[in-house]
Parts: structure tokens; sequence; C-alpha cells
């Protein structure tokens, strides 16, 4: 399976809506432009409306005839994001979008305790990575939101990539607890807790998947290092799921796949009431249509 894959499997689902603050964006329209011609969503577009009409017409101009985009006059970000969570809040629109704003901004309306998109459980980055030359998709969590989660906080993040991944047919999913090493070390926190969640999963207190860890990441993913090592597990060598110990890991092995692999990415925050596009201004339109993708398969329809 790749992105392209993802990509298909999206345009097969119900139709959905998505609401974008600040929609004022040239890398965002470009994605919108490329959603709409391949009918994958409608769109909400929650910003300036002079600005986006302007960026329309200069690039854009056959989204101007369409039926599948509504542009919504706001004049500040802060009020962009709170009408666009409140839109996705009541079910207008069933997938949340940043656009030209501060990622702040866009949280702080998402986390509103009156309209917000919160729940119980913890919100969560998780990146599908297609790479070059390798044999299958690869979920990467969180690599943006949680700075050095703790177990519990650990327990949900992999529910959070869990659900992503049976979202795309990836139905019982492999997760690896990253580490240094792939055995226990009393002086590294992130063994400990590797060792701990997979006996959780082994008792089942986390739901369907295969956890093991710690894992280093070549008897992670690398079948051959896992058997030179000894290592017998039914995730060493095989992983879906990569979790990281904390977020300066987790960034920096995002980065690295995009900057040195060349690796196609789409990315979601999971654990909110709807999916939610996070990207960065430095992403691809190609990988921002990726997200949308992947989003439009883990609503809730």
């Amino acid at each position: 399976m790749d992105l392209d894959t993802v990509l298909k499997r999206a345009t097969q689902q119900n139709k959905v809506k998505v609401a974008i603050a600040a929609a004022e964006d040239y890398e965002v329209l470009e994605a919108v432009s490329f959603a709409v011609e391949k009918n994958l969503a409608s769109f909400y577009l929650f910003g300036d409306e002079q600005k986006i009409v302007q960026l329309l017409q200069d690039h854009f101009s056959a989204l101007l005839k369409s039926k599948d985009i509504e542009i919504i006059h706001i004049p500040t970000v802060q009020e962009a994001a709170n009408r666009a969570v409140q839109a996705v809040s009541n079910g207008v629109a069933q997938v949340l979008m940043k656009g030209n704003l501060a990622t702040s901004i866009l949280l702080k309306a998402v986390l509103n305790k009156e309209f917000g998109l919160r729940t119980e459980n913890v919100l969560s980055h998780v990146a599908v990575f297609e790479i070059p030359d390798f044999n299958r998709l690869i979920l990467i969590t969180d690599a943006g939101m949680n700075i050095e989660p703790d177990l519990q906080q650990k327990v949900q993040i992999i529910d959070n990539a869990v659900q992503i991944a049976r979202s795309i047919n990836i139905d019982m999913p492999k997760v690896a607890i990253l580490s240094a090493v792939e055995v226990v070390n009393p002086a590294m926190k992130s063994t400990i807790d590797g060792a701990i969640l997979t006996q959780m999963n082994q008792r089942g207190q986390i739901a369907n998947c295969i956890v093991d860890g710690p894992l280093a990441l070549d008897n992670a993913i690398s079948m051959e290092s896992a058997e030179h090592k000894g290592i017998k597990s039914n995730v060493a060598g095989a992983a879906d799921i990569l979790v990281v110990p904390n977020i300066e890991t987790g960034n920096t092995f995002y980065k690295s796949l995009i900057y040195f692999a060349k690796a196609k990415v789409g990315s979601v925050i999971a654990g909110a009431k709807a999916p939610i596009v996070l990207t960065s201004r430095s992403d691809r339109a190609e990988d921002k249509l990726y997200s949308l993708a992947l989003a439009i398969c883990s609503a809730k329809l």
C-alpha cells in the first residue's frame, strides 16, 4: 500500500466538508484545488475574503466557479479559527484544517471548553510515510504535539495511531516502542516504558494491535537486523507504527525522512472529536493533499 492508495480510499468515502481556518494561503488553496479536482471533499474557507479571492483569481480561477467551496469572510485569524472549529463541533464540517495562522491560535480554539473539539483523550500527531524503496507505509507518532509523554499518555498516543492505521486498512498494526536499545536499562526511561506497554498489550489493556518494546529502530523495521540480534517477536522487523520517546526524536526523525529520504507524508492530529490537518507552511501541496486524504479516511461520518 502507498499514499496514493490512501488517496483513492478517501475518494471512495462519503464526501466530507472540511473547515479551513485562515484559508488565505497559496499552498493550502493549491491542496484544495487538487482535492476538488479529485472530488475528495468540499470546503468552507474561513478568512479574509479579499485575500482568498485574489489568490484564487491569480492561481486557481477554476475554483471560483466550483460548488465545492464556500468563502466565509472573517477579518481576524483568531475568529477564523473559532468559526472553523465551531463548524466542526456543530457537525457542519467533519475535518478541521489549518491555514495561514499560528498553530497555537488554532489549538486554543480546538481546546475551547465551550465549542472546542477536545475529548478525554490526549491529542497526538500521527504521520504516515511512504519511503522510497521501502515495502510498506510506516506510521510515526508523536512528532508534533506531546513533548515528553508519560506512560499513560503513551497508551493514548498508541490508541490514536492504531485508530488511524485501522482507518487505512491496517487492521492489526504492529507497534514498536522505540529506544536506543532493545533491552531494558533502568537508566533509560524509554526502555522501561517499552517493556510496560508491551505487558499492557499482552494483558488486553492496549487493544487492536500488537505491541513490542523496547526496540531500536533497526530491529523494529529490518527483519535482517532483528534476526542478527536474535530478537524473536511478532513486531521486530515488521513494525507498522513507530512510537518515539519524545518530541525531539520524533521531529528529527520526521524531517530526516522528508529531507534525506525524500519520503512522501500525510499527517493528522488524532484524539479530538474530528481529525485535524495541521500541516506546516514548509509542507508540499502534495503532502497537504495526502494529509487531507488521511483525515477523510479517519473522519467519523
